[in-house]
């Protein structure tokens, strides 16, 4: 059974750290895990890990919206997840 887990973090009131990942079997299939931060009243992403484009990832942007990208290597995605939670705290 896919069992998925989403939720968000206010840290401040113009920061926030929001995660969601999907298991199968204690397996991880994909995740995202990102930090936020407010400027005015959108909120823009500075740091996400994901597996959005088939490996695992860190995408730093910077103001003007550039992604930085640098593959995360690790062992899986369980790995992956578990760094990006660590790093991101």
């Amino acid at each position: 059974m896919l069992k998925e887990i989403k939720f968000m973090i206010m840290l401040t009131p113009g920061d926030r750290y929001r995660h969601s990942h999907v298991r199968f079997k204690g397996e991880v299939l994909s995740f995202i895990v990102q930090y936020e931060t407010r400027l005015g009243a959108k909120w823009f992403p500075v740091v996400r890990y994901d597996t959005e484009h088939g490996y695992a990832h860190r995408d730093i942007m910077d103001k003007s919206g550039t992604k930085h990208k640098t593959p995360m290597f690790t062992e899986d995605y369980n790995e992956a997840l578990t760094r990006a939670e660590h790093e991101n705290k």
